[in-house]
C-alpha cells in the first residue's frame, strides 16, 4: 500500500525545502489554528499540523467508506426517534455514569413535554482504520462515530492543495493531478441552510454553540462563511450567553439578543467539562426550543459507544432499519469486535479474556474529543481495578484494529522535522435532513484524513496527536 514517493523520502535536502514551501502553502491557503498562548485571539496564529505527503489510502475502501455513508445517517436518525432503544440500550450506563444520565433526563423531559422541533439535521463523522488481519488485505473498520461537533470539515477543504503544491515541487506533477477534490465545509453548510430555509424564517439566523476556547475557529469559519456567502446570518455564542439572554416565547421560538434562532450548531457540549449548573439550564432551554438543533439530545446519545457496541448485536440493525436488507449488510461490513462489559456472566468472561490478554483489545469510555482510550498495560490495569464493580458497564471493549503503518514527515509549528512511521484514520462527513418524517436530503459531505505516529495510540488533530492529511488513492 505504499505511495509513490518513497524516493524522496530518502533524500533530506528535497525534504527539507518541501517542508518550507509546505508551510507557506498551508499558511496561504488558510490551514490555520490560534495558538496555545492566545486560543482566543487571532493576532497570533499558526498553521493547523499536517503531513508533508500525502498517504496511501486503498481505492476499494475508501470507496467503501462513502458508500456506506447514506446509510450511517439513517442508521442514526433511526436511533435518535426510537426511545425505547435508547433507553434499553443506555439503561446500565445512566447507572454509572452522570453525563449520558445528565443528557438522557434532558431527552426523556423534552419527549414528555412533546418536541416543538419539527426539522431534524444530523452532521456526523464516521471514522475508519485500514485493518491489515491475518493475511495481510486491509479491511476498513469503524472506529466510532461522531454526531456532535464533528470537527476539521473546514480545514480539510484546504489541505489537498497545499499537498498537491509539494508534490509539484518533488516532481510529482502527475501524482498530484490525482489528488481528489474535498470540500466537507461546502457540504455540512448546505445542509444547515436547508434546515434554515424549512425552519421558515428569513430573519432568522444561525448560531454556533461554541467553547471558551476557540483554538480551532478557522475550521468554523470556512462552514461560517459558506452561510454568510448564501445570506445566512450567523451569530457565535457560548453556553453562558445562551444562559444569560437566551429566552423562548408562547410558540418556543429561540431568541438570542432579540434575534430569532432557526439552527443551533454545536461545536461544543460533547464531554462533561463543557458543563456546569448553568450550561445544564441553557442546554435544556436549547432542546426545549422549536430551533433545528445539530444534534439534538437525541442524536447525540445515538453517539454513544455504548449505541456503538449495541449495535454489533445480531438482529440490532434489522429492527432499527427493517426491510434495508443491503444498508444493514453494508453498514455489517464495517465493525470490528465490540463487546459488552454489562454485569453478569457474558461481562465477566469478556472483562477476564481482556485482562488475560489487552495488547488485542481496546477499552473505550462514553467520552469524545479523542484522548480517552486505554490500551495495553493501562487496559490491563483499569479492568482489574473495576472488573467487579458496576463502573465496568460505562466502557465497552473493541478489538484493536492493526493497520499497516507507512512512512511520512508531521509537520508541527515550532518542531523539529523528522520522520515517523504513521497509522492514518479516514473520516467521511455525513449531513441529512428530516422534516417530519419525510428526509429531504442524506448525502456523503467529504472526507478528512488524519495521521499520527504510530507511538501515540489515541487522539485526534484537536487533542495535539493527530494530524491533517490527503488520501493518495491506490
Amino acid at each position: 500500500m505504499a505511495a509513490p514517493w518513497e524516493d524522496v523520502l530518502r533524500d533530506e535536502p528535497a525534504i527539507q525545502e518541501a517542508a518550507s514551501v509546505a508551510v507557506d502553502a498551508a499558511l496561504l491557503e488558510g490551514v490555520l489554528m490560534r495558538t496555545e498562548g492566545e486560543p482566543n485571539a487571532s493576532d497570533v496564529v499558526n498553521y493547523a499540523p499536517f503531513t508533508l505527503l500525502p498517504s496511501a489510502v486503498p481505492t476499494v475502501l475508501f470507496e467503501q467508506a462513502y458508500a456506506v455513508q447514506q446509510d450511517f445517517n439513517l442508521l442514526v436518525d433511526a436511533i435518535s426517534q426510537n426511545k425505547e432503544f435508547l433507553e434499553d440500550t443506555l439503561a446500565s450506563t445512566i447507572k454509572v455514569d452522570d453525563f449520558t444520565a445528565q443528557l438522557f433526563r434532558i431527552h426523556v423531559q423534552v419527549l414528555e413535554e412533546g418536541l416543538a422541533q419539527s426539522v431534524f439535521l444530523g452532521i456526523n463523522r464516521s471514522d475508519y482504520m485500514f485493518d491489515c488481519g491475518v493475511d495481510g488485505t486491509p479491511a476498513l473498520k469503524q472506529i466510532e462515530i461522531n454526531t456532535i461537533a464533528a470537527s476539521f470539515g473546514g480545514l480539510t477543504s484546504r489541505t489537498a492543495a497545499v499537498h498537491g503544491q509539494v508534490l509539484k515541487m518533488l516532481g510529482k506533477s502527475k501524482e498530484a493531478s490525482r489528488l481528489l477534490p474535498n470540500n466537507p465545509s461546502k457540504g455540512l453548510a448546505l445542509g444547515i441552510a436547508k434546515a434554515w430555509e424549512l425552519y421558515g424564517s428569513q430573519s432568522a439566523v444561525v448560531m454556533f454553540l461554541v467553547e471558551e476556547v476557540q483554538r480551532n475557529i478557522f475550521d468554523q469559519r470556512c462552514v461560517e462563511n459558506e452561510l454568510w456567502n448564501r445570506n445566512i446570518r450567523v451569530i457565535r455564542k457560548r453556553f453562558r450567553d445562551v444562559f444569560e439572554k437566551g429566552s423562548l416565547d408562547d410558540a418556543k421560538r429561540l431568541y438570542m439578543d432579540g434575534q430569532e434562532v432557526a439552527v443551533v450548531y454545536y461545536r461544543e457540549g460533547y464531554v462533561p467539562k463543557n458543563y456546569d449548573q448553568q450550561n445544564w439550564e441553557a442546554r435544556l432551554l436549547l432542546e426545549r426550543s422549536r430551533a433545528v438543533k445539530c444534534p439534538d439530545i437525541a442524536t447525540q446519545l445515538a453517539g454513544t459507544k455504548k449505541v456503538q457496541q449495541e449495535l454489533s448485536r445480531p438482529g440490532t440493525l434489522e429492527r432499527l432499519l427493517p426491510g434495508r436488507t443491503e444498508a444493514v449488510t453494508r453498514i455489517r461490513a464495517t465493525f470490528a469486535g465490540l463487546y459488552s462489559l454489562d454485569v453478569g456472566e457474558e461481562g465477566d468472561k469478556i472483562a477476564a479474556m481482556a485482562i488475560a490478554d489487552p495488547d488485542q483489545f481496546v477499552l473505550k469510555p462514553q467520552r469524545e474529543g479523542g484522548g480517552n482510550n486505554l490500551y495495553g498495560e493501562e487496559l490491563r490495569q483499569v479492568l482489574e481495578k473495576i472488573r467487579d464493580s458496576p463502573e465496568r458497564t460505562s466502557y465497552i471493549l473493541m478489538d484493536k484494529i492493526k493497520p499497516q503503518p507507512a512512512i511520512n514527515y508531521l509537520l508541527r509549528a515550532h518542531s523539529p522535522l523528522q520522520v515517523s512511521e504513521c497509522i492514518s484514520e479516514l473520516g467521511i462527513f455525513g449531513v441529512y435532513v428530516r422534516q417530519g418524517k419525510e428526509m429531504v436530503m442524506n448525502k456523503a459531505a467529504g472526507h478528512l484524513l488524519r495521521t499520527k505516529a504510530i507511538e501515540h495510540a489515541d487522539g485526534g488533530v484537536a487533542a495535539g496527536v493527530a494530524v491533517l492529511d490527503t488520501p493518495y488513492l491506490v
